[in-house]
């Protein structure tokens, strides 16, 4: 079971993105925190409609909505962090991004279980390290990796074969 936690997320782009991103890596819920998020619940730029397959719940706290048994995984440039090359994701997982200007508190830090970091030149913005970060989970897992799944994956324009 994975679940995505976003700390005060900038925008109503990202949290589609992140949506999104937890559909096509099996992510079963997103919960945020801050007022901008509940802005982007309105303005809602999800133009697949993810969030009716994947719960977007905003809260007060995210530490407070980890789900049971999950290990708490903040993303986050720290020192001393973990790479996330070397990592090896847990079965149950709770990954928690901060937002995108701004960082992850220490006393979220030290609640957690994990700490990793996406080795990169600049930090990324929060879509796209959410996105590195359920494909490398994915990928050092067991996937379909048959022409089934692509057909399931692609969308209806796309009939190319090689």
């Amino acid at each position: 079971m994975v679940s995505i936690g976003l700390i005060n997320p900038k925008s109503a782009e990202n949290i589609a993105s992140v949506l999104r991103a937890c559909s096509g890596f099996e992510a079963s819920s997103i919960f945020f925190t801050g007022q901008r998020s509940r802005y982007a619940q309105a303005f809602n730029p999800d133009t697949q409609q993810m969030r009716k397959k994947i719960g977007l719940v905003g809260v007060d706290s995210i530490m407070e909505m980890a789900p049971k048994g999950s290990r708490k995984v903040v993303v986050e440039l720290v020192e001393n962090a973990i790479p996330l090359p070397e990592y090896i994701h847990p079965e149950n997982a709770f990954y928690i991004f901060g937002p995108e200007d701004g960082t992850v508190s220490t006393s979220i830090i030290n609640e957690s279980d994990d700490v990793i970091f996406i080795p990169c030149r600049h930090n990324l913005n929060l879509a796209a390290a959410a996105n590195i970060v359920l494909y490398d989970r994915m990928a050092k897992s067991h996937y379909d990796s048959s022409n089934n799944a692509i057909r399931r994956a692609r969308d209806n324009n796309n009939n190319t074969r090689i």
